[in-house]
């Protein structure tokens, strides 16, 4: 099994999340930190009409990027973020995290503001725990690592 990630608010910390735990360079590929909307559409595929439509903080913008991500790193398995960590110019704090494969993707929007250091925690433990949930599902296996491993 292999996994990549595409990350804008979350500015890599979903990669040290992964490479924090012994033996990541057996499944853990390579990620990107897509802060530009030019970096999403040229290294990960998100449309630019997608942005438009939909905005770049949006669940269409982080699916895709795991989708992008997946293409790139050529991995069965990414990660993503998209968001707003604080809330600034009229934006409240939305952030989107994805995970999945490229033709099975899942996400969900977290709005609660506990200070933008924290937001970012969050949504990278979030997303976490939710790709581990999906592995053990998707595999049917008690624990990622008897996947990771394998």
């Amino acid at each position: 099994m292999s996994i990549s990630t595409a990350e804008s608010c979350t500015g890599g910390r979903i990669a040290a999340a992964i490479t924090a735990r012994s033996g990541a360079s057996k499944y853990y590929e390579g990620g990107v930190v897509a802060y530009q909307n030019a970096v999403k559409e040229q290294m990960l595929g998100v449309p630019h009409e997608m942005i438009e439509r939909y905005g770049v903080v949006s669940r269409e913008v982080a699916e895709q990027m795991v989708r992008g991500a997946c293409a790139l790193f050529h991995t069965d398995y990414a990660l993503a973020s998209t968001g707003y960590a604080e809330a600034w110019e009229g934006h409240e704090v939305e952030i989107w995290v994805a995970w999945g494969c490229a033709d099975d993707v899942h996400s969900l929007c977290l709005r609660e503001d506990f200070g933008r250091v924290k937001n970012v925690e969050i949504a990278t433990e979030c997303v976490m725990d939710e790709f581990e949930k999906y592995v053990q599902q998707r595999h049917n296996v008690h624990s990622v690592s008897e996947v990771l491993m394998a």
